[in-house]
């Protein structure tokens, strides 16, 4: 058997095991559902932006109006949403993804 089918090999058994399915599932839960929430959050910012002029121009605090606070609320969720991954991949992937990344490397040695 050459390097390459051996490894190859490897990493079929790895995609094919539970563990390697367990931490798909655990990443596709938590992304998804995240996306579908960011997309449709930046879609209503960009619905009320074109036809709800009137609401995004109410007048909050000095120059400071609805649509603003909204266009920035967008930054402060990109960061939050980056921050909570960082937190959720760091106690449910980073463990499954380490255990399977040393025992490729003990098999490929």
């Amino acid at each position: 058997m050459t390097t390459q089918e051996h490894d190859a090999s490897v990493y079929e058994q790895v995609q094919g095991s539970s563990e390697f399915q367990d931490l798909k599932r655990r990443f596709r839960r938590w992304t998804f559902p995240m996306t579908v929430a960011f997309l449709a959050w930046y879609l209503l910012y960009v619905v009320l932006s074109g036809w709800a002029r009137d609401f995004m121009g109410i007048k909050v605090w000095g120059d400071i109006n609805v649509g603003l606070i909204l266009g920035l609320l967008q930054f402060v969720s990109t960061f939050l949403i980056a921050w909570a991954y960082s937190r959720h991949a760091e106690k449910a992937l980073d463990p499954i993804a380490d255990k399977l990344r040393h025992e490729v490397e003990e098999k490929t040695k």
